[in-house]
């Protein structure tokens, strides 16, 4: 660990001490989502296809959806307690939130091949600067370590497009052109991309073609929320 993590490390230990965190689900004092809520999160029942939100019995993602991914993985809608979790992280500033859904992602994804490389779907880079870190890479970092896997950022992104407020066919076409591989493929790896939030599924399905176009064979995503577009 290098001298400036370390500092980070110290600087976010003093500060949860001098402004000690609420839970997200019950606003208990203490940790940001204490044992029971996140409990709740992750034994929510998951039979929703990612791709076209029909019931499914095949978790994630149906026998019908044929997509550039093989396998699916979301660990809740993004409503009530993950939901608060989620935006504290990402418009609040409330970095060490990246431990508490990435812990949410090691507990509801399986053991993956040794051979897996975790990639983060890249940020638009204006809201780096404004929060001051990648929230995605940050997660994806913690969960690969974690796992003892290894993370890559081989993804690169070039737009800078915001889909805030944006329609589904807007969406779906500023994720066509938004990415593009960055760095070597290898066809004999496994390739898990993270995303924090699924509503159309544009990023993924556009994220895992650039992967597979690239040489990828075996490309997979886990979402940490999944909201229906309103």
């Amino acid at each position: 660990m290098g001298y400036l993590n370390v500092k980070i490390t110290i600087v976010d230990k003093l500060l949860s001490f001098m402004a000690p965190h609420y839970c997200c689900g019950c606003d208990k004092i203490g940790d940001l989502l204490c044992g029971n809520c996140k409990n709740y999160i992750t034994n929510e029942l998951k039979t929703v296809c990612i791709a076209c939100h029909r019931p499914t019995a095949s978790m994630w993602l149906c026998g019908d959806c044929k997509m550039p991914y093989q396998r699916a993985w979301v660990v809740g809608e993004r409503d009530g307690t993950l939901q608060r979790l989620i935006g504290d992280y990402k418009f609040q500033r409330v970095k060490s939130a990246y431990k508490v859904l990435g812990d949410l992602l090691l507990e509801s994804l399986p053991d993956f091949p040794i051979n897996t490389i975790i990639v983060p779907i890249p940020t638009v880079s204006s809201h780096i600067r404004e929060r001051g870190y990648d929230h995605m890479l940050l997660i994806a970092q913690y969960f690969a370590k974690k796992r003892n896997l290894d993370c890559q950022q081989l993804l690169k992104r070039v737009t800078n497009t915001k889909q805030r407020q944006s329609t589904a066919l807007q969406r779906q076409v500023q994720a066509q052109r938004a990415f593009i591989a960055n760095g070597l493929i290898n066809s004999n790896k496994n390739y898990l991309i993270l995303d924090d939030v699924v509503t159309t599924g544009s990023t993924i399905k556009y994220a895992s073609k650039v992967l597979r176009k690239a040489g990828a064979k075996n490309v997979w995503v886990a979402v940490i929320a999944r909201q229906m577009l309103k």
